[in-house]
Order: structure tokens, then C-alpha cells, then sequence
């Protein structure tokens, strides 16, 4: 009999961390079956490992777990198996047999491959067309978080005691004006970051034609002087005008255009109409009531933190549990965003002096706490890891240690009723303390490192940031050794 050959395709919405795990667990699986695998990653670097088209037609079958559109066209006629990153990840034995046995060769519309109809422009919903946007918008989001925060090192005035009288740039010495300029690029990165987020969600939902729509449409929303406002509309106003922005280029591409102007109708027509479109529903419609109710938001969010000495805490708590839940899914993005969100847009609004830290705080201090958990567990509970499980938890280490809470989700996956608990408890106690003890998270590794290789301002150097994380680590590790099996 001869060997079998398979191919696959691994892409996450955000690109990174669940992309190259479902690789892996593909290419050891189908080794281990004694089969010749290849998969090719389509993560936020850009391709890698990519397939040749002798290596697509030599193929049994094709397995695409995917979360984004990709191009199909390289697969026509052969065998294909559609599934969702995660589905790698937990069970790759089961799922090369069931392509192997089940998939369906793919061609025209309604062709079905695993539980997605291809040929269709759109195969995802809300959290997928969100999850591409921030996929792109990550890299720009750490570039210019650890730019402002480098800067920022020098902008805090010291009086001999150590303690900060004053927040500003001395630009009468070289390294001031350096340092006021670099801070002056992280402010654009931030600035840009919103816009650049809409137009990947609108490119996800209806293509390139819609990018120019989304990404004018957001800026307006996010200028407060051109909607002649206190604020800008923040992320809010950026996923109204990405989906609005998105679905009304769908519906203007299926309008049956003379042949004439067929060829401009995607770089010229469509844009141009779809950009006055939304710049006018923007400006008269959604601008002014969006940048009230987020300027009522995040006056709200200041108000309680100030006020009220729980708040912090409680919102700390809230942001962790959501961090730990599902390890880099929706959840766990939508407290990322929010967390970003709060933090960019009320820097916007207020300066660096007066930005509400809490919610983004409260999810870097959580992002470890899982796979380190693990991690920890294995050391202190031994006789309830299998060998195996301990080189796993040696790897959720090796995640965790930067700041990659998709480290365990091979735990998650295996034992879902004993580990969830663990991580969103755990998580918890670090977003509740981080936020409790007043730190302030403005860029870096959220992580244990995240002490010394980011800026973090805390009331004891290094020790306050690293307590917090490490408690609920801890926290985690207890959880998962009273109530875990031992091994046989």
C-alpha cells in the first residue's frame, strides 16, 4: 500500500499562537500514522512553508483548519477538509483519518469541505471578521506600546528622594528631545492603530474594495475635531463603521455593472462611492452620538475608579476571568481589545497623566497565568502528570514566559471541566491584584519578564508586578492538583 500523502493549510484569526500549534499537531500526528504531511502557515508574518502546486496535486486530500478566508483556487478538484484551528490542535489523530475517509472534493459554490461551504466570499461571523482586524493590528499595537513606553521611562521628573513631582519631556537636552520625539511616534502608531483595525475587518467581510471606506470612515469617527466633539468614537465607532462599511461594499458588488466599467468597478467605483457613503454617515449620523457615549464610558470608568476603592479591583477581576476562559478566543480578545481600547483612547483624550490603565493592566497580568499554571503544577503535583503531559507543561512554560495564554490550550481541550475553572480563577487573582495595587501596564511582555523587559509602573519595583502574576499562578496550580486524576 502505498504511502499516504496529505497537505494543509493552518490559519488562526489572529495569526499567531494557534496557527503554528495546529501545524505542529498535524505534521507530529500524521508522522506518527506514518503518513507524508506538509502544511503550510498562513499567520501574521506572511506565509511559511508554503505548498508548490506538484506537492497540492500529489496530494490524498487537502486539510485547511482555518479561521480566515484564504485562496481556494489552488484546490479545485481536490479532496478538502475545513475545520476551525482549534480542531487541530485538540484531536489531529481523529481529524486526518476523518479527511482521509470523509472529505469531499472541492469545485463549484455549495461544494462542502468539513463544516464550511467554499466558494463563498464569506465564510466567518462577527468574531471572525473582529479576530482579522486584530490580527493586523497587533503587530502595530506592541511596536508602538513599547516606542511610548521606552519614552516614557524618561518623562517622569524625579525629586532626589526618587519620588515623581512631574510628567513631561526635558527637550533642552539631547536625549529629552529624542525621547519627547519617540513618544510623539508611539502616539501615531496608536493614532493609526484604530483606522488600520477597521479596514482588515471590512477587508474580511467584503474584500479589498471595502479597506478605504473602513479605514477614512474610522479616522473621522476618531477625530474630535472634525466631528467637533470632546472625543473621538474609539473602538466602538470602529467596529460600526467596519461592518457598515463591509456589508455595504457586499451588496454594491453584486449590482450587475455594464462590461464596460467592469474593470474599474473594484478600484475606482466601489470605493469611491462606499468612501463618500460612510464619510457622510459618519459625519451626520453615528459620529457625534458614538463620541458621547464613549466619552460617557470612560469618564464612567474613571469616575469608579476614583470614587470607589473596590473598582479597580472588581474590574481587574472581571477582565482576568475573561483572559483565562478560552485561551485566546473570542473572550479572551474581546477583554485584549477592550483592555487596548480603554487605555489608547483615553490617552487620546486625557494625555499619558491622566489614561485609565485598569482594564489593560488587568489582562497583561492574566495573559501567563494559565500556561505557567500548568507549568507549575507539573513541578508541584507530579504524580498526577503523565510523562508526556510534563513535556507539554514544559512547553506551556516556554509560551507562557512571553506572554502566550494559547499555551494551554492542549490542557484545556483534554480536561475542559477541571482546567477551566483553574485558569479563570487564577486569572482572576492576577487581573484583581495587578489592578488593586494601582500598577500601570504601558507596554511590554505580560509576563513574570514582563518586570524587566517592557515599563511597568508599580508601587515596588519589579516585586509588585511579578507578586501579582505569580499568585495567580499559583492560584491556578493549587486548583488543577486538588482536582486532577491521578496518573495510572
Amino acid at each position: 500500500m502505498s504511502q499516504k500523502k496529505i497537505v494543509g493549510v493552518t490559519a488562526c484569526s489572529a495569526g499567531i499562537a494557534h496557527t503554528y500549534m495546529a501545524a505542529e499537531s498535524l505534521e507530529k500526528a500524521g508522522k506518527e500514522k506514518g503518513y507524508q504531511i506538509k502544511v503550510e502557515t498562513q499567520g501574521s508574518i506572511g506565509i511559511e512553508n508554503g505548498l508548490t502546486d506538484q506537492e497540492i496535486e500529489a496530494a490524498d486530500v487537502v486539510i485547511l483548519a482555518i479561521e480566515i478566508n484564504i485562496d481556494m483556487s489552488r484546490f479545485i478538484g481536490k479532496r478538502v477538509m475545513r475545520v476551525r484551528a482549534s480542531e487541530a490542535i485538540k484531536n489531529p489523530d481523529a481529524l486526518i483519518e476523518s479527511a482521509l475517509n470523509e472529505a469531499k472534493p472541492y469545485g463549484e459554490k455549495g461544494t462542502k469541505a468539513g463544516i464550511a461551504k467554499m466558494g463563498k466570499t464569506d465564510e466567518g461571523g462577527f468574531f471572525q471578521h473582529i479576530m482579522a482586524g486584530i490580527s493586523y493590528m497587533i503587530p502595530m499595537v506592541i511596536a508602538s506600546g513599547l516606542i511610548l513606553a521606552i519614552a516614557n521611562v524618561y518623562a517622569f521628573q524625579r525629586d532626589e528622594a526618587g519620588r515623581i513631582v512631574e510628567w513631561g519631556f526635558d527637550t533642552s537636552t539631547a536625549m529629552g528631545e529624542l525621547m519627547a520625539n519617540l513618544f510623539s511616534v508611539g502616539q501615531v502608531g496608536f493614532l493609526l492603530m484604530i483606522p488600520l483595525f477597521a479596514g482588515f475587518v471590512a477587508n474580511s467581510i467584503a474584500g479589498k474594495p471595502a479597506i478605504a471606506a473602513a479605514m477614512i470612515g474610522t479616522y473621522i469617527a476618531n477625530d474630535a475635531e472634525m466631528l467637533g466633539s470632546e472625543a473621538g468614537g474609539g473602538f466602538l465607532a470602529a467596529i460600526l463603521v467596519a461592518f457598515t462599511a463591509g456589508y455595504l461594499v457586499k451588496l454594491l458588488k453584486k449590482i450587475p455593472y455594464p462590461k464596460l466599467i467592469q474593470p474599474i468597478v473594484p478600484i475606482m467605483l466601489i470605493p469611491l462611492i462606499s468612501t463618500l457613503l460612510i464619510a457622510l454617515f459618519v459625519l451626520y449620523v453615528v459620529g457625534n452620538p458614538m463620541a458621547s457615549m464613549m466619552n460617557f464610558l470612560y469618564d464612567g470608568l474613571t469616575t469608579l475608579n476614583e470614587n470607589y476603592a473596590a473598582a479597580p479591583v472588581i474590574i481587574g477581576v472581571i477582565i482576568g476571568a475573561m483572559v483565562g476562559f478560552d485561551l485566546g478566543g473570542p473572550i479572551n480578545k474581546t477583554a485584549l481589545v477592550f483592555g487596548t481600547a480603554v487605555f489608547t483612547d483615553t490617552v487620546a483624550k486625557y494625555g499619558i497623566e491622566g489614561a485609565n490603565f485598569v482594564p489593560q493592566t488587568a489582562t497583561q497580568a492574566a495573559i501567563s497565568v494559565a500556561p505557567l499554571g500548568i507549568w507549575l503544577a507539573s513541578l508541584l503535583f507530579k504524580k498526577k502528570f503523565s510523562q508526556t503531559e510534563k513535556v507539554s507543561a514544559n512547553s506551556a512554560f516556554g509560551m507562557g514566559i512571553v506572554g502566550v495564554t494559547e499555551g494551554a490550550i492542549p490542557f484545556a481541550a483534554q480536561d475542559p471541566i477541571r482546567m477551566i475553572p483553574a485558569f479563570v480563577a487564577g486569572s482572576a487573582v492576577a487581573g484583581g491584584l495587578a489592578a488593586g495595587l494601582g500598577i500601570k501596564f504601558y507596554g511590554g511582555i505580560g509576563s513574570p519578564l514582563g518586570a524587566f523587559i517592557g515599563y511597568i509602573e508599580q508601587p515596588i519595583p519589579f516585586v509588585t508586578w511579578i507578586f501579582s502574576v505569580m499568585m495567580g499562578v499559583l492560584v491556578t496550580a493549587i486548583i488543577i492538583g486538588l482536582t486532577k486524576r491521578k496518573v495510572e
